[in-house]
């Protein structure tokens, strides 16, 4: 969506500048030849002063306050569904300027356990969501379908077998498990055999201003296991709330799924 952010900011600015140099300029010149008679603003002049108002606060809310983004993949099961429609606090980890995604303001930090967007290293023209596993200093690992955090293994819970719906069906059958990291317990997926498919075992001491990051759906992830360590500066915001999903596979709009928060 960064050609989308492209074309907000040109607009907005092409309008607020239209619309202020005829202010400045042209609005007295044409008021004094018309005399009497009301002179017509010119139509390019009619629609910024119409456009501005809207794309400015379009643009100050989608920047600085929330933006909306669409879950394409399902590396996030079971917490985020294929065709959820999300919320992203874009205030959470400090004020960033649209574009080049540059901080000018500090409010706060990534803790372990938020659901983060961000821009990957490899791909920075995408915006991708993955969990914070390991902050800042911490040593982290994955054997045998296990997180380790600074030596300590994650504690699971087993629930049962996972019924997927919609364009997330083929992860019926798949472990869903309750993964213990401290203080933000949450859902995961694991399919029990998949031998052709690497699971990214190793170990990675996470460096100052990185994370690690993993997605939550632990064999259908491409995440921290196999690039590395996530950059602060590439951070967008953090995932808050579902607000829509629609999946045409599982019968159009899932309203269960409408307002829910993100664990």
């Amino acid at each position: 969506m960064r050609w989308f952010e492209i074309a907000l900011v040109v607009l907005t600015f092409a309008t607020g500048l239209v619309w202020l140099l005829d202010r400045l300029l042209f609005a007295r010149k044409r008021a004094e030849r018309s005399g009497l008679i009301e002179e017509k603003e010119p139509l390019v002049v009619d629609y910024a002063r119409a456009f501005f108002p809207v794309l400015a606060v379009v643009l100050v809310l989608r920047s600085f306050v929330a933006e909306p983004f669409r879950i394409p993949s399902s590396s996030m099961m079971p917490t985020l569904l294929i065709g959820d429609f999300i919320l992203v606090n874009k205030f959470a980890y400090g004020l960033r300027l649209p574009i080049n995604n540059r901080k000018f303001v500090e409010i706060g930090e990534p803790e372990r356990g938020d659901v983060v967007v961000f821009r990957p290293p490899h791909r920075p023209d995408e915006d991708w969501i993955k969990r914070v596993i390991g902050l800042p200093g911490d040593t982290v690992a994955y054997r045998d379908n296990t997180v380790y955090v600074n030596g300590e293994p994650l504690r699971y819970r087993r629930l049962g077998e996972y019924q997927g719906r919609g364009r997330g069906a083929d992860m019926s059958g798949a472990s869903l498990m309750v993964e213990d990291l401290p203080g933000r317990p949450h859902q995961v997926l694991e399919v029990d055999q998949t031998p052709f498919m690497d699971p990214g075992d190793g170990e990675w001491t996470v460096p100052e201003g990185h994370y690690f990051v993993m997605g939550d759906n632990r064999d259908r992830s491409d995440d921290g296991r196999f690039w590395g360590t996530l950059p602060e500066s590439q951070l967008r915001g953090k995932a808050f709330l579902v607000w829509m999903n629609i999946d045409s596979k599982a019968g159009g709009i899932g309203f269960d799924r409408i307002g829910n928060d993100i664990p």
